[in-house]
């Protein structure tokens, strides 16, 4: 090993024998310096520039490379190449060169602001202070609509310009008073158009006139039109994007009612929005009350359902274990439920009794917010989306409030000022809640069958088929789900004056009515005696009666099925021949499977003629007698026509009546 370590001294020493005794000095000398570690060693200057005594300075000057003060070179940016039928073709962009002072006068000028900002800090308001500062920004923004209004009337045709500007105040984006600026900058709009809008019809001019020299007055009336009719152009076109933005709003919230499961944002929008209709004084659109039928309340009680129905489960007790299982199962057993807990609580996020109590809280704010109205803003448009609402919720209502319910119910389709429709949502409310909770309490709804019948006449193939809808629900509840509280004579004169309805109606409407009529046949099978042309009992039928217990509808026949089997839709042809079959459920009479499984409602809605359209299409009938029809006077003999005449050209005279001279005559 020791000669082989000298081997190795010696190979290491190998270089330094080699070297000349100037060359080993000046490395000792630079190893003894801590510059020679940071020394650049790609310089051009050679280690032993002692040895080369022979070169000058004049020379080392002169190998020195010259620089020209030339414009800098540009730096290109490579594009991506074009290739075209010659190749490929490299493209390139030159660089942008900023600037270095400009950079540097840039720099300080953004420095000068920053200690400006640094030298005035913004001072924050308070609460009073803030509300000053609005008030006086709001009566400078009036001043400004004021003058400009004012100028606008004084001249039109020489402001109409300005009429621009107000119309740009519209975009106001400061946030204190932006919206407040916005609604009194279209209040001043409307009533500027409506002043200065001359009583003519204003024409788009064509191209000859526009092309034709005319005087200045002409041609500064023509300015003055095309520049009104543009920026009332422009102003409807603001309003619609205005609307468009509440449209959205509503369809947000009610997406935001539908994918709520937990109830938590549902309650917190509820709050901000009966707040809102409070503070209005009830002066909102109906839009925004209808929001409240996407919520998710009824959700909770299905769920209640399945959790009764699925019990859980139940882990075993200490004891139980020790019986029945060994050391080692146990140990296993414990782990195994320790495992199906924490699957359970990771499942289930929040309890069921936390939705409950939400859900609670979010329907009795609901509530208040429409028993505010009923109370304070009966002839309200709101009223209609308030009743939709309630016939929604009422199987929710407490029963505590069902008689006053009831009592204002009635009192608003007895004053008369509601329209039809609203007169059926109330009737549609009242039997909803009827059908809930209140069937244990023992309270008569006659008042609403007698109301619903004497009004069935008010609908017609015009405006109010569309009501027809809520009269299908209205019937469904009233007559078919309360079937062991309807009396036979009131089953008899509801399907009586349905057929008498459905001929006067479009045809959804009459598919719709005898559906409702075939169910009530079914519902009540012993009026099926109206199918009889025998009258039974005594009495004769009343149809102008209003009270559907005392018309003696059993004494009718339902002659207008007769008349239905020859009406032009084919599907209502089909009902009436059933119906006069005795609404047969088989057999050569029975409906087909399409028609019998579908409920009333969902027949008026598939047979609906909105489109202006029938569905099926309805065959053209071409009459077989062509003939020429009489017409006028060509009925009656000429000699008839002529003394028709004479009479009725003669002037009438007063004179005594004198039959004597007829008697006389009479006799001889």
């Amino acid at each position: 090993k020791r000669i082989e370590r000298e081997e190795e001294e010696e190979e290491e020493a190998l270089p330094l024998d080699m070297m000349d005794e100037d060359d080993l000095q000046l490395m000792k000398d630079l190893g003894q310096r801590a510059s020679f570690l940071t020394r650049d060693l790609s310089s051009s200057e050679p280690v032993h520039a002692k040895k080369r005594k022979h070169e000058r300075i004049i020379d080392k000057y002169e190998k020195i490379p010259r620089t020209l003060q030339t414009a800098p070179e540009k730096e290109l940016i490579h594009l991506l190449p074009i290739k075209d039928k010659s190749g490929i073709i490299p493209q390139t962009r030159e660089k942008p060169v900023t600037d270095s002072n400009k950079d540097e006068e840039d720099q300080e000028e953004e420095r000068e602001l920053e200690e400006e900002i640094i030298e005035d800090p913004i001072q924050e308001l308070t609460i009073e202070e803030h509300l000053i500062e609005r008030k006086k920004k709001l009566q400078e923004k009036k001043m400004h609509i004021a003058a400009l209004a004012s100028a606008i009337l004084s001249d039109p045709e020489n402001n109409i310009k300005k009429l621009k500007e107000l119309r740009s105040m519209l975009m106001e984006q400061d946030p204190d008073v932006a919206v407040t600026v916005r609604k009194l900058v279209i209040v001043s709009l409307m009533e500027l158009f409506k002043d200065i809008t001359p009583s003519y019809k204003i024409r788009p001019l064509t191209e000859a006139e526009k092309s034709t020299k005319t005087r200045k007055e002409t041609q500064k009336l023509r300015e003055f039109e095309e520049g009104l009719v543009s920026q009332y152009k422009f102003y409807l076109e603001n309003l619609e994007q205005m609307v468009k933005i509440s449209e959205m709003c509503c369809e947000a919230v009610k997406k935001l009612f539908k994918q709520d499961k937990l109830g938590q944002a549902s309650l917190g929008v509820i709050k901000v929005i009966s707040g809102f209709v409070k503070g209005r004084n009830y002066e909102v659109r109906p839009e925004m009350l209808k929001t409240f039928l996407c919520l998710r309340i009824k959700e909770v009680e299905v769920k209640k359902d399945t959790e009764d129905i699925n019990k859980p489960k139940k882990f075993m007790t200490f004891k139980e274990k020790r019986k029945s299982l060994s050391r080692m199962q146990r140990k296993w057993k414990k782990a195994e439920e320790k495992l199906e807990r924490e699957l359970r609580e990771a499942e289930a996020s929040e309890s069921t009794e936390k939705k409950l109590k939400l859900h609670t809280e979010t329907l009795n704010i609901v509530f208040v917010t429409y028993f505010r109205i009923l109370k304070k803003a009966q002839r309200s448009p709101l009223l209609p989306a308030v009743l939709e609402g309630l016939a929604k919720f009422a199987h929710l209502i407490n029963v505590e409030f069902f008689d006053d319910l009831l009592v204002v119910l009635h009192t608003l389709i007895e004053s008369g000022d509601l329209s039809y429709q609203e007169t059926l949502h109330c009737v549609q409310t009242a039997f909803h809640i009827l059908s809930g909770q209140g069937d244990v309490l023992n309270i008569d709804p006659m008042k609403f069958y007698t109301h619903l019948y004497k009004t069935l006449f008010k609908l017609h193939a015009g405006a109010t088929n569309e009501g027809v809808e809520i009269v299908l629900q209205c019937l469904d509840v009233m007559l078919t789900k309360r079937r062991k509280q309807v009396s036979q004579q009131r089953a008899l004169a509801f399907i009586k004056r349905l057929c008498t309805l459905a001929l006067h109606v479009l045809p959804n409407s009459s598919i719709g009515i005898l559906a409702t009529t075939r169910i009530l046949m079914h519902t009540f099978p012993k009026t099926d005696l109206l199918l009889d042309s025998e009258s039974q009992g005594s009495g004769v039928f009343l149809p102008e009666l209003d009270e559907p217990e005392y018309c003696n509808a059993q004494n009718t026949a339902l002659w207008e099925l007769h008349a239905l089997r020859r009406h032009y839709h084919p599907i209502v042809q089909r009902f009436a021949a059933h119906l006069i079959a005795g609404a047969p459920s088989e057999g050569s009479g029975a409906l087909k499977p399409e028609l019998s499984r579908r409920s009333a409602t969902e027949l008026f809605e598939a047979y609906s003629m909105a489109e202006m359209t029938f569905n099926p299409p309805v065959e053209s009938s071409n009459p077989k007698i062509k003939g020429k029809f009489l017409q006028g006077d060509s009925f009656l003999n000429e000699d008839l026509n002529q003394l028709i005449k004479r009479y009725s050209s003669e002037v009438a005279t007063e004179s005594p009546l004198d039959f004597t001279k007829y008697l006389k005559t009479s006799l001889h």
